[in-house]
């Protein structure tokens, strides 16, 4: 253990910059030999691997999935069950309803039950007293089956408790799996899957029935379920801080292939938790994150997802239809006019996470959204003018893109620093605490986003690019470097100090 933190303190003090300030040039290239290093170590990618980042994908598909859903199928769902229009709106809140449920539970059955197995319970796990049907392929099957508004109502609901969990759990597991050199692109392939499920459930639900678009997003978590039940193993690190060291070695290998030499992975992991277990209580509690060693990880967790909702994210989503219609151009078209600059941005973030880091793409992003925000406040302010009314439609789907865009680029970075910066000790706590946060601020947002367009519509997007300013502060003063880290070499940062 003494040797553990006496390597710790080398790295930080000869090899590279502590994680809270920008690296200087010279760290860099030290930074980026170390990384060079780590990465002819563990860039093994085996068939087993392959295929657990393939059923978290499925995951994350099927959360695409949902939040295209409710869009395209409107008018078919209105008419074939006679819904009002508040009955519907009811029906797409209720997915926001549901994740604050999951979000209470979802952290700490992540630590109770372990990785692999809460993937098992975001799709297989009961939501009847029977216990038949899972939350994700459950809510699927009772919204493609509905007979009117309540088993609408009731599907969204167990949708909405999965998909929390997912957005918690997929990037903790991909991280805890992940070799260091290409943590942060994998992450960042899974939100660009997220993205294209988006495109792809609203395409198809202009063209297809509305049940049967419902039986589809449940194909995925079919191919997620059986995955998870045959193929992938757990996560390594869950494994050793719960004192599997068979299995956890076992899944280690199993990861990086049978020739793979894993002996000094298995020592850093070893080594950090023991180091863990000999600062934490034995009898751990939710109060045991506000610890002050873990204040700087809270604070960054917390406020990037804060700080992402109130930019406006939910907002954009629900304004996009108006700007079509006021720009004069098919909603199809314009729907597909933003979807691809969306899936530009995270195919941007996945190819350029491990070569540039986490902050330029996180303050690229920030900056992106901001000015997407400025752009929409000055079509609005435009609209007044007699002579520049004619331009506003167009200034206003060119907003729309470019938010759209750069909030691609961002939007995964918050869940992938908060799967890297909390330890295994406080991971479920800071979870819980994070995906309420998540969900609160989301609930915040949607509820004030008609007010606010009818009180004032420029005030209401200055307030959200407002909101994106303080971000880019945030992105530049608080949010550490984890690039080309281990998991163990980030969170001992924290927990050494």
């Amino acid at each position: 253990m003494g040797m553990f933190k006496k390597q710790q303190k080398e790295e930080r003090e000869e090899t590279e910059q502590p994680l809270l300030l920008p690296p200087s040039s010279s760290s860099s290239s030290s930074s980026s030999s170390s990384q060079d290093h780590v990465g002819d170590r563990d860039s093994t990618l085996t068939p087993t691997f392959l295929l657990s980042i393939l059923a978290v994908a499925c995951g994350c598909f099927a959360t695409g999935c949902t939040i295209g859903y409710t869009s395209p199928v409107e008018y078919q769902i209105i008419g074939e069950l006679g819904l009002s229009v508040d009955e519907y709106s009811v029906f797409g809140s209720m997915m926001v309803v549901g994740g604050l449920a999951g979000s209470l539970v979802g952290g700490k059955i992540t630590e109770l039950s372990g990785r692999r197995r809460v993937r098992m319970i975001t799709t297989l796990n009961c939501h009847t007293m029977m216990g038949l049907d899972g939350l994700f392929i459950g809510g699927w099957l009772t919204i493609a089956s509905a007979k009117g508004a309540p088993q609408l109502y009731f599907g969204m609901l167990l949708i909405g408790m999965a998909a929390p969990i997912n957005l918690y759990l997929a990037p903790i597991y991909v991280a805890e799996i992940t070799p260091s050199n290409l943590r942060g692109t994998v992450v960042s392939v899974t939100q660009l899957i997220m993205f294209c499920s988006i495109s792809f459930a609203y395409l198809l639900g202009s063209l297809i029935n509305w049940r049967a678009l419902a039986l589809i997003g449940a194909i995925p978590c079919l191919v997620q379920l059986l995955l998870t039940m045959f193929i992938i193993p757990e996560s390594p690190r869950w494994l050793a801080k719960t004192g599997k060291k068979k299995e956890f070695e076992a899944a280690l290998l199993q990861l990086r292939g049978g020739n793979a030499d894993i002996s000094w992975e298995v020592d850093e992991i070893k080594e950090y938790i023991e180091t863990i277990n000999s600062i934490s209580s034995k009898d751990s509690s939710f109060l045991d994150m506000f610890q002050r060693q873990y204040a700087i990880p809270l604070i960054v967790g917390n406020g990037l997802l804060v700080l992402q909702q109130f930019s406006g994210m939910n907002s954009y989503n629900m304004y996009t239809d108006v700007i079509f219609v006021s720009a004069g151009i098919p909603s199809t078209a314009g729907f597909l006019a933003v979807a691809s600059f969306q899936i530009v941005g995270a195919f941007l973030a996945a190819t350029m996470m491990d070569r540039y880091g986490r902050r330029p793409l996180l303050q690229a992003g920030v900056i992106g959204t901001c000015l997407g925000s400025l752009l929409t406040t000055l079509s609005f302010i435009l609209q007044g003018f007699e002579g520049w009314s004619r331009m506003t439609p167009t200034l206003a789907l060119l907003s729309v893109m470019i938010y759209e865009g750069a909030i691609a680029v961002w939007s995964g970075i918050p869940w992938m620093i908060v799967a890297e910066l909390f330890p295994l000790s406080i991971k479920g706590s800071a979870g819980t605490m994070c995906c309420l946060s998540y969900n609160i601020s989301s609930l915040m947002v949607s509820l004030t986003f008609q007010s606010l367009l009818q009180w004032n519509p420029p005030g209401t997007f200055l307030i959200y690019a407002g909101a994106s300013a303080v971000a880019i502060g945030f992105a530049v003063k608080l949010v550490p470097e984890t690039r080309g880290k281990t998991l163990e070499e980030i969170q001992s940062s924290f927990t050494h100090k």
